[in-house]
């Protein structure tokens, strides 16, 4: 049996259970990244969800808001339009790349490779698409869809924003965009392929492969 890495003390790995507004999480992480290029913080790697809302990324196509019915907020990001709400799990990373490699590209496919191994530790096989951002996998229909988003931002070499994985939301909110700009494709989750799980158990799951996506950059680093 393998045992998971024990998690870094340097890193502090914070759970919110009651949904945090989209602004006070943006003012957060903007003032923990400060805090973290200046030494006065350790990184971050933080679990949330929010209430309905979409957030529109640097590369948003006003033509691709479709519907807004729930508030939209401009995030900073990269990518598209993204919805957030609740029945998904959102982990925003705040870490240095100024410690563990400057390389943006590769610490993007580290986190694609941690949401794939957790969720595959979950018995859901999925994948990425080097065309198409995020983590993709098939939904009830056979075909294939997404499951989980990701967009990053990077400031002084301090990482923001992360990923977004379904669990069980309500799929029709997406209905309001095209989500991350795709719209050859849908949109799925755990509970729409039969899986039943809670928050914490997926907090659970995606901690037990975070030291070894943390080690997967510090290695890649000492190559």
């Amino acid at each position: 049996m393998v045992h998971p890495l024990p998690f870094p003390d340097q890193v502090e790995w914070r759970v919110d259970a009651a949904p945090v507004d989209y602004p006070q999480a943006l003012a957060d992480m903007e003032a923990r990244a400060a805090a973290i290029v200046t030494g006065d913080a350790r990184e971050r790697v933080w679990l949330l969800e929010h209430p309905p809302l979409y957030t529109a990324g640097t590369s948003a196509d006003p033509a691709e808001l479709i519907d807004p019915r729930f508030p939209v907020h401009d995030a900073g990001r990269g990518g598209r339009y993204t919805y957030h709400g609740p029945g998904q799990r959102v982990t925003y990373t705040l870490l240095d790349l100024r410690r563990r490699g400057k390389d943006v590209r590769r610490f993007v496919h580290s986190l694609e490779d941690w949401v794939v191994a957790t969720l595959g530790g979950l018995g859901v096989e999925c994948w990425t698409v080097p065309e198409r951002v995020g983590i993709w996998t098939k939904g009830p229909d056979g075909r294939e869809a997404k499951i989980g988003a990701i967009g990053v931002r990077v400031r002084r070499w301090v990482t923001m924003h992360g990923f977004a994985v379904n669990l069980d939301p309500d799929l029709s909110h997406f209905t309001g965009i095209v989500p991350c700009g795709i719209d050859e494709f849908g949109v799925t989750s755990l509970a729409d392929l039969g899986i039943a799980l809670a928050p914490q158990a997926w907090d659970e799951a995606l901690k037990a492969h975070a030291s070894a996506f943390l080690a997967a950059l510090e290695q890649q680093d000492a190559s």
